[in-house]
């Protein structure tokens, strides 16, 4: 008569282990690092609501109080508009998207202060760039909520909604105009010494670079040395191109979006500024997140 062997305990253990739990890679780590860190500021964002609110109901007040007050203006004063809240929406969606962005460095800083911050560089952690990734998917995922906002309500108030191709482009530009100002913000955050001196910084590079943009006025209305300011302010090839896109349905990258003192600016020219505003950004960061993380 046979016999059925059966494995020693033990051994049926390490057998089941090696099948059922895979070694984990450096890639897998630094995603479930990411997620976590993400989470852990969602969770905040869940516990102080009153933040995404605000960040919600500012812009639209804005979009409603500003064209509001200049709906007596005569049409054809700002360009192909057919009226100032159409202008302006593509102006508050940039500037949005960038105050958000440019306060990405406050939570950092906040877990600089606490002591948090170090808890995190002393962890054993796949790539501590995850704490950078973190605040960047999080900041992201808020300006895009806050974009889609002022788009609904844009369309609400009669200023048309592109077709889906230039929604695209419009959620394509936003993205790259956070990404690159969440760098720098949060490089802002690891060099600067504690939060007064980062607020400080935002109130102080806020408002300049919204009036000197196209936000709030076609760039025909400045004044010649205003005309050459806003065409090195990154926010106008941001601002010109989904504004053209909310106002043409037939663009292309090589539409003609604004007339700059230079020459004319194409879409296609626009999208390549804000890349190498990305790529500047980027590079010029590196160097401080490599020390600070280390």
């Amino acid at each position: 008569m046979s016999r059925t062997i059966t494995p020693p305990q033990s051994e049926f253990k390490d057998q089941v282990g090696a099948i059922a739990l895979p070694k984990s890679t450096p890639l897998s780590d630094f995603i479930q690092e990411t997620l976590a860190l993400t989470r852990r500021l969602f969770i905040q964002l869940q516990r102080r609501p009153s933040t995404l609110a605000a960040g919600i109901i500012q812009p639209l007040m804005w979009l409603v109080l500003f064209g509001a007050l200049f709906q007596n203006a005569p049409q054809g004063l700002f360009g192909d508009s057919a009226s100032y809240g159409q202008f302006l929406g593509a102006g508050i969606i940039v500037f949005t998207a960038f105050g958000g962005a440019l306060n990405a460095g406050l939570p950092v800083m906040f877990d600089r202060e606490f002591g948090f911050l170090n808890r995190l560089l002393v962890a054993p952690l796949a790539s501590r760039f995850s704490i950078v990734m973190a605040s960047a998917i999080f900041i992201t995922t808020l300006s895009l909520i806050q974009t889609a906002a002022i788009v609904v309500m844009s369309a609400f108030l009669g200023s048309g909604l592109p077709n889906a191709l230039g929604l695209a482009l419009v959620g394509l530009i936003v993205l790259m105009l956070v990404l690159a100002v969440t760098a720098l913000s949060l490089g802002l955050a690891f060099a600067l010494p504690g939060h007064i001196e980062l607020i400080a910084v935002i109130f102080v590079t806020n408002l300049p670079l919204l009036f000197a943009s196209t936000a709030l006025v076609p760039l025909s209305f400045m004044p010649k040395w205003l005309q050459v300011v806003a065409t090195l302010n990154p926010l106008s090839y941001a601002i010109e191109p989904i504004r053209y896109v909310y106002l043409h349905s037939d663009w292309n990258l090589g539409s003609v979006v604004v007339q700059a003192p230079w020459g004319a600016v194409t879409m296609g020219t626009s999208l390549l500024i804000l890349l190498g505003f990305n790529v500047v950004a980027f590079l010029a960061i590196q160097p401080l997140l490599k020390r600070t993380l280390a």
